[in-house]
């Protein structure tokens, strides 16, 4: 695909399937979920940004890229809002549709599904980082990649100071679930950690591509 194809904003048909199958899967993902109280925390973001993309669209549409993206960070937090992030039975799917643990074949001793999010979510929202960026505060030089991730970075920062504050707030088990620390105390840490490598490698990718040249 080429550099222009990539840049190209998205079509009205794309943001309005796309916009679609996530409030419908939105919608099936709210129905019973393990924790209600916990389900409804991850949501209170998701209800900002969504009306928000949802309005920039017109003013400053992505392109289809980016929203494919973002669209499947979306559908994997809800996943994890469900169920709560420490509790995707993943492994449990493993097991049973193919036959192995992929906990035990990658030696992992917790609940990994939150460590991955984290790490798409630097992957995956880079792309709108970008373009953000580009369009705001256009940045130059090898300011065009090092701006992305550190984006990326102070987003990652805010929102596990989010997470402290809410678990605070709430305490007890809510605040717990909502932590989903699985006893780590460098958690915070490990997730900021695996945002950056998502971003990093984003970047790695898409800078061959042209994305992170100027726009012409």
């Amino acid at each position: 695909m080429t550099d222009a194809a990539l840049r190209t904003p998205a079509s009205p048909r794309l943001a309005k399937i796309l916009l679609a199958l996530f409030v419908a899967i939105w919608i099936a993902l709210a129905v019973s979920p393990w924790y209600r109280q916990d389900w409804a925390l991850e949501n209170v973001l998701v209800l900002v940004a969504v009306p928000v993309l949802a309005w920039g669209w017109r003013r400053m549409p992505l392109t289809g890229l980016s929203y494919v993206c973002l669209f499947v960070f979306g559908v994997l937090h809800e996943i994890g809002a469900h169920y709560t992030y420490a509790e995707v039975p993943y492994d449990a799917w493993f097991q049973r549709h193919l036959g192995f643990s992929l906990d035990q074949a990658l030696g992992l001793q917790r609940n990994s599904f939150d460590r991955l999010v984290h790490f798409l979510y630097g992957l995956l929202v880079t792309p709108a980082c970008i373009e953000l960026l580009d369009r705001v505060a256009p940045p130059r030089g090898i300011w065009r990649y090092v701006m992305p991730v550190s984006f990326i970075m102070s987003h990652s920062l805010l929102f596990e100071m989010f997470e402290w504050l809410a678990a605070s707030v709430f305490g007890g088990d809510l605040g717990q679930a909502y932590l989903g620390t699985q006893g780590d105390v460098w958690d915070a840490q490990k997730d900021m950690l695996m945002a950056t490598l998502g971003s990093l490698l984003a970047v790695a990718v898409l800078g061959p591509l042209g994305w992170l040249s100027p726009r012409r």
